[in-house]
């Protein structure tokens, strides 16, 4: 999670990639990406960069963009964002998805702008132990960029979607019915004991003569 410039490139010619390192002689020891605007137009001065990556955890995530979404959190004085970019590469995109759909669930009336492009990455890979070389890797992967916005986008710009209306209940109305169904359930344990009472009345242990 970073409130940078992005990483990500908006060509569109996929560049070939030098074949890959055997992996099970050379281990990947440094790994760096191309810096680039993002490709999306008249972002906000403020806006907030979500960078997933395929190790990110998505409820880290979530928390951290809808508490500044909301305003809420440590820094609960600031005024809450307008604006949030989710991106993510390679094997990241279908968390990148899986963030910005559960967020608008979250933060109603959110504007959507999706983009995809390319970026370049540059992977350092170290030789077997008897070799000191190292090889450097270019390769290019395709990324996806997406904004969501409390103020109205462009409708003609490309990628664009407006506010969905989800007619399933929202997490505040899901947690209010586990609350209200949890307290008109009756006591498990009281009704354990009244039974065994009621089977002690109507059937009294039997008592024998010796």
């Amino acid at each position: 999670m970073e409130d940078q410039s992005s990483s990500l490139s908006s060509g569109v010619q996929l560049a070939s990639c030098p074949p890959h390192p055997e992996q099970g002689t050379r281990r990947r020891i440094g790994r760096s990406e191309e810096r680039a605007p993002l490709p999306i137009p008249g972002l906000a001065a403020d806006v907030l960069h979500m960078r997933v990556k395929e190790g990110s955890k998505i409820r880290n995530l979530l928390r951290f963009a809808t508490a500044r979404m909301q305003g809420e959190g440590q820094d609960s004085s600031a005024a809450a964002v307008r604006q949030v970019v989710f991106t993510g590469l390679g094997r990241g995109i279908t968390k990148t998805i899986t963030c910005v759909e559960i967020l608008k669930r979250k933060v109603a009336g959110l504007h959507q702008v999706s983009k995809l492009c390319y970026m370049t990455v540059n992977e350092v890979w170290e030789s077997a132990p008897q070799e000191a070389a190292t090889t450097t890797v270019e390769r290019t992967v395709p990324a996806i960029c997406i904004l969501l916005s409390k103020d109205p986008l462009d409708p003609q710009e490309l990628g664009y979607q407006p506010p969905q209306t989800f007619s399933g209940p929202t997490e505040e109305e899901e947690r209010r019915g586990d609350l209200r169904r949890t307290a008109g359930r009756p006591n498990l344990l009281h009704t354990a004991k009244r039974l065994s009472l009621d089977d002690w009345t109507r059937c009294p242990p039997k008592t024998y003569k010796v």
